[in-house]
């Protein structure tokens, strides 16, 4: 093996550990609608970007301050998700799941055009957190804002743990989620619980995106690919599972920067769906999904 490659593994780490963030936080999201409501939200990615161009307008056209400007995009992806549910999804006369699963595709194309519209074609970035000089740390040199996005992804995730194990209404979610019928018996408001999953994936998703855009920038359409790897790492920790999510998210992240890295950057994105074939292959649950078997 070459030694230089073997140089940059604490690079290649580092680069795993950013990407694995964001994918974690948008899988997570997947999974809280997932849980909810029984189906696969296809906006979740433009969730992402909307986050993204929402702080970008708040920034840099309303000359709002940073943390102001940010804590507002996240908003507005709550607000984005509480939308759809409150809208096309509640508004469904048909409630089969395959409907609803189109609905949300519908909705992500008219998301991606009304960005299109509204933002334009080009890319739009955000400045970092904190200074722009790189940190050495042995072989790997971190910018700031890549400690800012693995930082707060795991403050938001583990306070998302002591949510829904430690608090009243993290367990009437999780209650509604495994079994609506009886929370519903118990006096827990599904309709209320399905609502604030949906705007607590829409806030995930926007976070993820002004995290991750002072890095690569972002467009009309550059929630989509996040959206699907995101995707992915739900489908490859467990479906559903907020456990499998977050190590689904990781695992996505260095697996990805490593084969990009030792084999070519140039098909980094299709890593990803390659990985995941294979590990369905042999687990089709996912590494942390339980397989339900149905007596005949």
């Amino acid at each position: 093996m070459d030694g230089t490659l073997l140089q940059q593994i604490p690079q290649f780490v580092v680069s795993g550990l950013t990407n694995g963030s964001i994918y974690a936080l948008i899988a997570l999201g997947f999974c809280m609608v997932q849980n909810a409501t029984g189906i696969v939200n296809f906006a979740q990615g433009d969730f992402v970007m909307l986050g993204a161009l929402m702080a970008v307008t708040l920034l840099q056209k309303l000359s709002v301050p940073m943390v102001p400007a940010f804590l507002g995009a996240v908003l507005f992806g709550a607000l984005a998700g509480l939308a759809l549910e409150r809208g096309p999804l509640r508004a469904a006369r048909n409630r089969d799941v395959l409907v609803l699963v189109m609905i949300t595709v519908g909705v992500s194309i008219a998301v991606r055009g009304t960005g299109m519209l509204v933002w334009g074609k080009n890319v739009h970035s955000l400045p970092a957190i904190g200074s722009e000089s790189p940190l050495i740390l042995g072989a790997a040199a971190i910018v700031p804002q890549v400690l800012w996005i693995i930082g707060l992804s795991f403050t938001i995730l583990g306070l998302l743990f002591l949510f829904y194990r430690h608090t009243l209404l993290g367990k009437a979610m999780r209650a509604a989620a495994d079994n609506p019928y009886g929370a519903a018996l118990i006096g827990i408001s599904v309709n209320k619980v399905t609502a604030l999953a949906f705007a607590m994936a829409g806030s995930l998703g926007a976070l993820a995106g002004i995290l991750i855009t002072p890095l690569t920038s972002m467009s009309y359409s550059g929630g989509l690919m996040l959206g699907l790897k995101g995707f992915s790492a739900a489908i490859l920790g467990g479906y559903g599972s907020a456990v499998g999510a977050v190590f689904g998210g990781y695992a996505l992240g260095i697996l990805e920067s490593f084969a990009a890295g030792f084999v070519s950057s140039a098909y980094k994105d299709a890593f990803a769906f390659l990985i995941l074939l294979a590990v369905l292959f042999v687990r089709p649950a996912g590494l942390f999904g339980s397989e339900r078997v149905r007596r005949l």
